[in-house]
């Protein structure tokens, strides 16, 4: 940082972004062949290639942003935004899959019985795993502001162990929607109904998965020191994600869920 005369930080070149494209490349046509020839080669070779990548990226980012001193308040504030638009891409993402719940729902088609949910649907029952779920997350919410008010008055036992008992609760969460899954009467394939239920809480889920690989690393990096009370954009990012994702589940406990049934 003592050779430059500016406050941005001029990234080195990566193989990370093709190997990443790589990997999200070889998933979906893993999925193909998945779906089409029951073979699960390519979808395992296509997860370790993005667990390497999500590996080495991760270390190069936090290397430079802890130990080389690359994330300067311009770079900070750059990130910072960067993070507000992706989560305003995500809200258009699943903006459409409400859209496309409303639209059959409210004016139900011939092919639907004329009638929602369509005949032959059983509903979950809200007021069980989806109800459980929803006060897990919402006090997810809860210890993860926790640790950032824990990290930001440099408590650092408060924030291992708010951001410890988050992780959790999100695994906690994921694995009762399995259980959902499981012993749910339809599935993807029962018409509009179950399209538009799996897909949209299954994208949910995924979420989920990746806002707790992400608090999860957080953790890590807390546990090595990489955080201060000033310069933690990195848990920050993290915690604005894990809300965005608290606020969408509670839309769709609204909407599919409780008015949907």
């Amino acid at each position: 940082m003592t050779k430059q005369m500016h406050s941005f930080h001029m990234v080195n070149p990566s193989p990370w972004p093709f190997t990443g494209a790589a990997s999200a490349f070889m998933l979906t046509s893993g999925l193909a062949m998945w779906f089409h020839k029951h073979s699960y080669s390519l979808i395992l070779l296509s997860l370790l290639l993005m667990i390497l990548t999500m590996y080495q990226w991760w270390r190069d980012i936090a290397r430079e942003g802890t130990l080389q001193g690359h994330h300067t308040p311009t770079v900070q504030k750059s990130l910072r935004y960067g993070m507000i638009l992706f989560i305003i891409s995500e809200v258009c993402f699943f903006f459409g899959f409400f859209w496309t719940f409303y639209h059959s729902s409210l004016a139900p088609t011939p092919d639907l019985g004329m009638l929602w949910p369509p005949k032959g649907i059983f509903p979950l029952n809200p007021y069980e795993i989806p109800l459980l779920n929803t006060a897990i997350l919402l006090g997810s919410g809860v210890t993860v502001t926790w640790a950032h008010h824990s990290l930001m008055e440099n408590n650092r036992k408060d924030m291992i162990i708010s951001l410890f008992l988050t992780i959790l609760l999100g695994i906690y969460f994921t694995s009762l929607q399995m259980m959902e899954y499981y012993n749910s009467s339809f599935n993807i394939s029962d018409n509009t109904y179950g399209s538009t239920f799996f897909v949209a809480t299954g994208f949910h889920g995924a979420h989920v998965l990746i806002g707790t690989s992400f608090l999860l690393i957080c953790l890590l990096r807390q546990l090595l020191f990489h955080f201060t009370s000033s310069h933690h954009f990195g848990f920050e990012a993290a915690a604005w994600y894990w809300h965005f994702v608290d606020v969408v589940w509670l839309f769709l406990f609204i909407s599919i869920y409780w008015w949907g049934s």
